[in-house]
């Protein structure tokens, strides 16, 4: 038995590892002086230089107005989407209603719809609303791509909720919206932070919406400015790389902050 612990441990380093090399890579070629990028497969650092990342912050770069862009959208989106999924997944959780299945089969099946495929309906709505070129519009088309996921996992958390809980506040005065705020939604805590955090993680890195429905480029998100990193000439790899480590940190510091609510969802429903 404890060797065999000890070999799942290991295989489970050995994943991680795996799934973590590209990330170091990345970080590794950030660091690499501009001479020592192309051919060079050492996974260890002989030298150590922080030029491409000088050159992120020195040069006419407009890096903190792409970081603004994409924090004022993936925000949007983030709270969109609880706004939106929070009540919709409780009245799939809660009410008996004709024809279910077939609705949960549609949302399933929107969710399944890439993105490649929306864009170009999308940008004909939005042109005709004055909606491109806009925050909103672009809010709005990140949140077709995650809503019916929130909405689908929010659905799950509450259906291990015992409808007591609700019938228990009704008796005591609240009105229905009443105890689904303050009784329903702070049981469902991790459910709303794992939601939160991958509505976030994906408008971050979203870039075909943005490619189609932002033609400013003082309303890019960071995934649009990395392109101004390869031209017709070649590309700038450790300024790419340097910029790809920047841009990676909020996602970083999302898990951090919400790991034990997404490890803790895992046996919200049973607990509760």
């Amino acid at each position: 038995m404890k060797n065999k612990k000890w070999g799942l441990s290991v295989l489970g380093l050995f994943i991680v590892v795996i799934f973590l090399f590209p990330m170091y890579w990345m970080v590794l070629s950030s660091l690499r002086p501009s001479g020592q990028l192309l051919g060079n497969t050492n996974i260890f650092p002989a030298d150590i230089s922080f030029e491409s990342y000088a050159n992120i912050f020195n040069r006419d770069y407009p890096l903190m107005t792409y970081f603004k862009n994409s924090f004022i959208i993936a925000i949007g989106v983030t709270f969109g989407n609880l706004l939106l999924a929070a009540p919709a997944a409780y009245a799939l959780a809660r009410k008996k209603l004709y024809g279910l299945i077939i609705l949960i089969l549609f949302i399933l099946v929107i969710q399944m719809f890439p993105s490649n495929m929306l864009a170009l309906p999308l940008y004909s709505l939005f042109s005709q609303f004055q909606l491109l070129n806009s925050y909103i519009g672009i809010i709005i088309a990140n949140m077709t791509l995650s809503l019916p996921f929130v909405i689908l996992i929010l659905r799950t958390y509450y259906l291990y909720i015992p409808s007591d809980l609700e019938e228990a506040a009704l008796l005591d005065g609240c009105s229905k919206w009443r105890a689904f705020y303050s009784v329903i939604l702070p049981l469902v805590k991790p459910g709303l932070f794992t939601c939160a955090a991958f509505s976030f993680v994906l408008a971050w890195g979203e870039f075909l919406y943005a490619l189609t429905l932002l033609k400013d480029n003082n309303l890019w998100t960071i995934t649009l400015g990395m392109r101004e990193f390869s031209g017709q000439f070649g590309t700038r790899w450790g300024d790419l790389m340097a910029i790809s480590v920047i841009s990676s940190l909020p996602v970083v510091i999302i898990f951090i902050i919400t790991q034990r609510y997404i490890v803790g969802g895992i046996t919200a429903g049973t607990g509760k």
